[in-house]
């Protein structure tokens, strides 16, 4: 759907850098361009030259600190086809579980299933994104979807799990039932409200 042209501040535009921009012309697919090791604010600066390449505007990232990858995710996502409800038939009963990181939404889907089909850990955070699986249950079609665990806004410390976040809200919208999965040993906390909310 889309593709992302990453470059190298530290280098500069390069030649290279010219004759890949020359080949991602001819894919006429979106282009997303990143620049890479732009590893603290003053280097943003030194971005501008690689506006010749002719694909908007650079965004400016660190791999290697996570810096700038929620913008850049964030338009990659503009680029992709809606999902939408038209991935299955109308008579398909569609369920979104969410929660907070490590409630048991992923054990419950394999209960719900009977078999491990999604990765459970102790640690918080194992799933990522969200999860359709297709399942029927005296002749009923279901999706379940394992959605990544919410955290309250002041606990995003990787700009990636923004990503995933948005990923889950985007879920519920297009979902029959929303399923809140509580953890019954803590009980109800404020985060539990803000994800019911």
């Amino acid at each position: 759907d889309v593709n992302i042209f990453m470059v190298n501040q530290r280098e500069g535009l390069t030649q290279t850098d010219e004759m890949i921009a020359q080949m991602l012309y001819k894919t006429n697919k979106p282009v997303v361009l990143a620049v890479n090791k732009v590893d603290n604010p003053e280097m943003r600066a030194d971005i501008y030259d690689f506006y010749a390449l002719g694909f908007g505007e650079p965004f400016p990232i660190s791999g290697s600190h996570g810096l700038g990858l929620g913008d850049l995710l964030d338009e990659v996502a503009k680029h992709f086809k809606d999902e939408g409800d038209d991935l299955y038939d109308e008579d398909t009963i569609r369920l979104s579980l969410i929660g907070r990181p490590n409630v048991g939404k992923s054990s419950l889907v394999n209960a719900i299933l009977g078999e491990d089909r999604v990765i459970v850990s102790n640690i918080a955070g194992t799933t990522r994104d969200a999860i359709d699986t297709e399942y029927s249950y005296e002749g009923q079609d279901y999706v379940l979807i394992d959605t990544a665990g919410m955290r309250k806004k002041g606990k995003l410390y990787e700009s990636t799990e923004k990503y995933y976040v948005l990923r889950a809200l985007k879920a519920i919208e297009r979902y029959n039932v929303v399923l809140v999965v509580l953890d019954a040993e803590e009980g109800i906390i404020e985060q539990d409200k803000r994800v019911a909310g």
